[in-house]
């Protein structure tokens, strides 16, 4: 295979990873702006509570503010890094998203139809991005 063929296919599968973070990205933010039409959550949020009884802290909000930092940081990482970098971010931030909305599926109360369909969507979409970047060939010469 010539440099240029390696490195198309490296270019393809960054745009490809980015892409699924895209798509996750919008996906966690519409089930976000979603559960602010929920009266049972918005009622909750704003007396300070979240479902299941949770209390809104600075330092929740905090946490959560990370949690929702890593897809929207791996849209540009998934172009900029280097392969071996690359796939590991990949690897890494896929497996921890897919954990956090598989664990607040099943925190607390049953969760909403909207949310199980989100949810869903997401658990899929990061799902494929570890897959990819597992299956992510070492093109030779890539660090």
């Amino acid at each position: 295979m010539n440099t240029k063929n390696k490195t198309t296919k490296v270019e393809d599968m960054k745009v490809k990873l980015s892409t699924l973070w895209v798509f996750a990205t919008f996906n966690y933010l519409y089930a976000d702006v979603m559960a602010l039409m929920d009266p049972e959550i918005l009622g909750g949020l704003i007396t300070g509570n979240a479902k299941g009884g949770i209390q809104m802290t600075q330092g929740l909000l905090l946490g959560a503010a990370v949690l929702m930092e890593i897809p929207i940081a791996m849209v540009l990482l998934s172009r900029v890094l280097k392969y071996r970098a690359n796939r590991w971010a990949n690897i890494i931030a896929g497996t921890v998203k897919t954990a956090a909305i598989l664990s607040s599926m099943f925190v607390g109360t049953t969760p909403a139809l909207y949310y199980i369909f989100f949810g869903t969507i997401e658990i899929v979409c990061t799902f494929l991005i570890v897959w990819y970047a597992w299956k992510w060939p070492n093109p030779e010469g890539q660090p």
